[in-house]
């Protein structure tokens, strides 16, 4: 997994998918990621991007009941640490703290509107300097949710995350954007009653064409559910399902 001290960073992304055999090469195919198999103790199939592990894919694990989904993970100094803070703010444990070895430490978690989430802390800890994500790897994080102001709240006391900019859209309320070390990282904002679905954060993949990476989306058997469409700066996004039902969002940049 990638290797980084910094906490609040988002820092690898694995797919819960009910068919990873097909939903593997959809997202090479949409994302033009690589993959290589990670032979730990239970094989595992990681995504590259620029010759770099971002993520990694896997089947549904017993007992989950969601629909198949992105999960994204977020550094922290110390996982148990971390897991009992977020306790004590109102948020809850999925998967309780575990090693991974020769990797590092994780937990899964729920915020308290219901979005769920994971903490990570590597084994080893190289200085890893931020950066502008490159072609291929994740660029925007996404929080729809029942109480913004409450969920940042949240994430602002376990992560260190800054309020950057709050956006007036209009009917459609506030979009609150969101960073770390004055870099934009995402946005969150409350879901309007047409989407009914629990909170849930959607992860933006970078692409040289919004626009094209769609067509190549429904050329594979997935869905665009919104977009392309332009966003403010000159950007451009579409929000996808993968052929399972996963959903997750384009992004390609003007400059």
């Amino acid at each position: 997994m990638a290797e980084t001290n910094a906490r609040g960073r988002f820092v690898w992304y694995d797919l819960m998918t009910s068919d990873p055999a097909n939903a593997e090469p959809f997202y090479q195919k949409v994302a033009a990621w690589g993959t290589e198999v990670w032979k730990g103790q239970q094989p595992y199939t990681m995504w590259t991007a620029n010759g770099k592990p971002i993520g990694g894919i896997m089947n549904m694990p017993p007992g989950v009941n969601a629909p198949p989904h992105w999960i994204a993970y977020i550094s922290v100094p110390d996982v148990d640490a971390a897991v009992k803070q977020a306790e004590s703010l109102g948020g809850k444990t999925h998967h309780k703290a575990t090693d991974i070895p020769e990797v590092g430490r994780f937990a899964v978690l729920q915020d308290p509107q219901g979005a769920a989430f994971a903490v990570f802390t590597p084994k080893a800890n190289p200085p890893a300097p931020d950066g502008m994500p490159g072609i291929g790897e994740f660029s925007w994080h996404e929080l729809a949710t029942t109480d913004y102001a409450a969920a940042f709240r949240f994430y602002e006391a376990l992560f260190g995350w800054e309020k950057i900019v709050e956006h007036d859209m209009g009917p459609m309320g506030i979009y609150c954007i969101f960073g770390r070390n004055g870099a934009q990282l995402g946005g969150m904002f409350n879901k309007p009653p047409e989407m009914p679905w629990p909170p849930n954060w959607l992860q933006y993949i970078h692409v040289d064409s919004a626009d094209s990476a769609a067509e190549r989306v429904k050329a594979n058997g997935g869905k665009v559910l919104n977009g392309p469409m332009e966003v403010p700066g000159g950007d451009r996004i579409a929000q996808c399902l993968d052929p399972q039902g996963g959903a997750f969002a384009v992004h390609s940049r003007t400059a």
